[in-house]
């Protein structure tokens, strides 16, 4: 792995910290949960706009496919890799710790890790980064209105269709796509179980 991609992932991971202790301090009488989510909110929306922007060509989005990582691309994989980091450590000092969420985390981080040191497959990763984060806005929306007292609303039920309908299209319609293209091409086994895993794993 080059130095400066180490350098943003250490800084990522800082960051991020920084960013859910504000937070903290920002809204004390809000759960571990809350805070967290608001922190992924912004992982979010920083994810697929870094993904977006690391696109080539969008007259053909998915070309080069199977291509070594630019340096958008690159800088992509680094802040979802630091934030996934990150919300790992969370995850193991929240007040209920999720076995899934862990495998899914450690499974993203390998998968992340080894497609930047083996500088391989930097649109693919990049894709499924877009793929299985276009839902995520509203999971946490979810969440965080049932904690400020919106569970039985419209606006809960929107948010609930939104994920249901976006995760669908995401994940089980478009999602097969990237593992296949792994798996059929001249990739390191590593990249390819972590890729997989990591399209088929829930956020």
């Amino acid at each position: 792995m080059e130095d400066n991609i180490v350098v943003w992932v250490l800084f990522g991971v800082i960051s991020w910290s920084a960013v859910f202790i504000l937070v903290r301090s920002v809204l004390p009488k809000r759960s571990f949960d809350f805070c967290n989510r608001l922190v992924s909110t912004v992982h979010v929306f920083l994810a697929v706009i870094l993904s977006c922007l690391s696109v080539q060509d969008w007259r053909c989005p998915l070309c080069p496919l199977v291509s070594p990582p630019t340096t958008s691309q690159k800088r992509a994989m680094a802040v979802t890799l630091s934030y996934l980091i990150y919300d790992f450590i969370c995850c193991l000092f929240d007040t209920q710790i999720s076995i899934d969420n862990l495998i899914h985390h450690i499974v993203s981080i390998i998968g992340l890790g080894a497609a930047l040191v083996y500088r391989m497959c930097g649109l693919v990763m990049v894709t499924t980064l877009c793929l299985t984060e276009m839902s995520s806005p509203f999971l946490h929306l979810r969440e965080i209105l049932k904690e400020l007292g919106y569970r039985d609303t419209n606006l809960n039920f929107s948010a609930d269709l939104s994920f249901a309908v976006i995760f669908t299209f995401g994940r089980i319609v478009l999602g097969p796509f990237v593992p296949y293209v792994t798996l059929t091409t001249d990739n390191p086994l590593l990249i390819k179980v972590s890729t997989t895993g990591f399209q088929e794993s829930i956020n």
